[in-house]
């Protein structure tokens, strides 16, 4: 195969590409999550309670140096990714030679498709499933468990919204930063409650990604910060 080299003006248009191909993938999964906070108005405060331990309150944005520092808001953010993936499944893959799997024969060429969503969902491997807890990828000293939050396949897989192995979504750093970023600072912000009536409805619907059937509603105000020390 005659390697080629790439031109500025081709690297620019990959760039952009990878940019935007996460797009609404992560916005799904945003506003997911912020379903799930305003349904769970505790889980929201403690994670206000440790950006507030993080960040001074005369600070108006939250840095990327700031995010290393909240192990609760990564776990928010892994706990809405497996209990509301964007996409219940992966693309499809092919074998490339006759693969005994799990004791089924799955011929060459065969496709090979991941239900993410439910494996996400397996009660077998995660406890009340379908209940929205961040804690469990928290060990007892509030860091994160690492044998939980490996979601790239390099262990025992357990979840894998960005798919897995040598073919993981090469977005998925960038997808992560971006909610991470993104969460922080909605929740540094503002306050976000359920309208009155409401109880935060969580069906959702297919298009392009897995959204949810009614968009969220809720009410919005800017917090009230006290200063850090």
């Amino acid at each position: 195969m005659r390697r080629e080299s790439l031109k500025k003006e081709k690297w620019l248009v990959y760039a952009q590409s990878f940019s935007m191909q996460g797009t609404d993938t992560t916005s799904t999964a945003l506003q997911w999550i912020m379903a799930n906070l305003v349904k769970h108005p505790r889980i929201q405060e403690k994670l206000f309670e440790e950006i507030q331990g993080v960040v001074d309150a005369g600070q108006e944005e939250i840095r990327e140096d700031d995010l290393h520092k909240m192990p609760y808001l990564k776990a928010v953010v892994l706990e809405g990714l497996r209990r509301h993936p964007p996409g219940h499944f992966v693309l499809p893959h092919a074998v490339t030679q006759d693969t005994i799997l799990d004791g089924f024969r799955v011929p060459k060429n065969g496709s090979v498709n991941f239900m993410v969503a439910e494996m996400g969902w397996d009660a077998k491997v995660w406890e009340d499933p379908m209940m929205f807890k961040p804690e469990r990828f928290m060990n007892s000293d509030n860091s994160i468990d690492v044998e939980a939050f490996d979601i790239t396949g390099s262990k025992e897989i357990k979840m894998m919204p960005f798919g897995a192995g040598r073919r993981i979504c090469p977005g998925y750093g960038l997808a992560m930063l971006h909610l991470e970023y993104f969460l922080a600072n909605l929740i540094w912000d503002f306050k976000w409650v359920a309208v009155d009536g409401d109880s935060v409805d969580l069906s959702e619907k297919q298009e392009f990604t897995v959204v949810m059937k009614n968009p969220l509603e809720a009410l919005v105000s800017r917090r009230e910060r006290a200063r850090v020390g």
